[in-house]
């Protein structure tokens, strides 16, 4: 999130409407509902992660152990067992 300076951006009436509530102070103005994305959704992490856990059910389901799988994905065994356990497809 970066700060942008209100002078460049909003009405002036606006601005003076503002600080009759706030001066000198930062705000954060939240999109709108409609303009929410999920994390990872614009990068494509979240595709990454999706793929990346699913190999790891696929790899349990065909035999490899808890251990097996946090040694060759670099994750703890715990992380591995909330994705094989989870009920995600």
């Amino acid at each position: 999130m970066k700060y942008v300076n209100a002078n460049k951006v909003l009405p002036e009436k606006l601005i003076v409407e503002i600080q009759k509530y706030v001066q000198g102070e930062i705000v954060y103005i939240p999109k709108q509902e409609s303009q929410y994305q999920k994390w990872g959704t614009s990068s494509g992490g979240r595709q990454m992660l999706d793929r990346r856990n699913a190999a790891i059910r696929n790899s349990f389901r065909s035999g490899s152990s808890i251990w097996q799988l946090a040694e060759e994905y670099y994750l703890s065994t715990e992380t591995i067992k909330k994705i094989v356990y989870s009920h995600k497809k």
